[in-house]
């Protein structure tokens, strides 16, 4: 039985014989029957999308469909998942190799795709005491270098020049998440309030494009299961066209600046992890990303934590209302303020 599975819950069942039809139909290869398993949250792709473990034949493959139910038009895109997967694949970046994509809801109830499951270790965090000092030091170049390919991999010969909206991306998402704050607020934060003033008073004049994760943080990476090295990125529900500066300041902000009370390394010595310091981390980066010295940094670490602190208002928002599916909803929801408080924090200095 493989790790980090559960018997499908109740909710996620669907027909395993339609399932079966479809993939000795679709997937090269597939003999024998089919056995369904249900990935655990944090394994194979996040908490929004159910993704299973599926076997048959002596191979295995992973299955990750849209929930059932109503659901937003935009969200749980599993065929946007599929595409730059596949493409990434091309590519020989460290995705899974995908087989299928069905949006036909007739055979297991909503839209799916098929890709390998790779095997490998999974971490939350670098503080993981079965990581070595060096390896955990290796581990974070290998982000690092896997990050620095993602924002070069030319997306446009991949075939993704309509996945996204090319520039003014930072102007777009502070928008987009100032909206989606305001929907679900509960309280006058503000720090929050200053923030979203002063980050619309000082949008970066330098609006790159490139493809972005938008998760790109440790628990989405299968590491080799013996060397310290990234096999496959998981979870590309976020990704787009964005600023590549969006991804690398949301890695930084778990790694080097949100503390333990968010669930970050911020108050956490990286000497002592072994770990890069994030000057190191960013030198590296920009070195393999062929870039100079980034300017505006705090700018961008600023505008990670104002959409994580919007993040963790909407969760609060939905436990006020009774409807979020966490039973932690509240005490996640109350990082928002701290959150915003440490963002304000960080540039007021430079307020204007």
């Amino acid at each position: 039985m493989i790790a980090q599975t559960a018997e499908v819950r109740e909710a996620h069942r669907f027909d395993t014989a339609a399932l079966e039809r479809y993939m000795r139909a679709r997937v090269e290869g597939f003999s024998g029957t089919l056995e369904v398993r249900q990935f655990l949250s944090g394994r194979w792709g996040g908490q929004s999308n159910p993704t299973y473990h599926v076997s048959a034949g002596g191979r295995e493959y992973v299955v990750r469909r849209k929930p059932p139910g109503k659901l937003l038009p935009s969200a749980h895109a599993v065929d946007r998942e599929y595409r730059v997967i596949t493409a990434l694949g091309r590519a020989a970046f460290p995705v899974p190799r995908t087989f299928a994509l069905c949006e036909d809801d007739s055979i297991i109830g909503t839209a799916f795709y098929i890709m390998e499951c790779v095997h490998g270790r999974v971490f939350a965090d670098v503080t993981d005491p079965g990581l070595t000092r060096g390896e955990r030091r290796l581990i974070c170049e290998s982000l690092g270098d896997v990050l620095a390919r993602l924002h070069t991999c030319d997306w446009q010969a991949l075939g993704l020049a309509d996945f996204g909206r090319p520039g003014n991306y930072f102007a777009r998402q502070l928008h987009r998440w100032t909206q989606q704050y305001r929907a679900s607020e509960t309280e006058k934060i503000e720090s929050m309030e200053r923030l979203i003033q002063w980050l619309t008073e000082h949008v970066p004049p330098d609006d790159e494009t490139a493809l972005v994760h938008g998760d790109f943080r440790l628990g989405n990476m299968i590491i080799h299961p013996t060397e310290p090295r990234v096999v496959a990125v998981l979870d590309w529900e976020l990704s787009t066209l964005g600023h590549p500066l969006a991804d690398l300041a949301y890695y930084c902000m778990w790694t080097y600046r949100l503390t333990r009370e968010f669930g970050g390394l911020g108050n956490l010595n990286p000497v002592e992890l072994g770990i890069p310091t994030e000057q190191e981390y960013l030198d590296t980066y920009c070195q393999r990303a062929g870039r100079a010295a980034i300017a505006d940094w705090e700018i961008w670490l600023a505008f990670a934590m104002f959409r994580m602190a919007a993040i963790w208002q909407g969760i609060m928002g939905r436990a006020v209302a009774g409807t979020a599916n966490d039973p932690n909803a509240r005490e996640r929801g109350r990082l928002a303020k701290p959150a915003a408080d440490v963002a304000w924090a960080l540039v007021s200095s430079r307020a204007s």
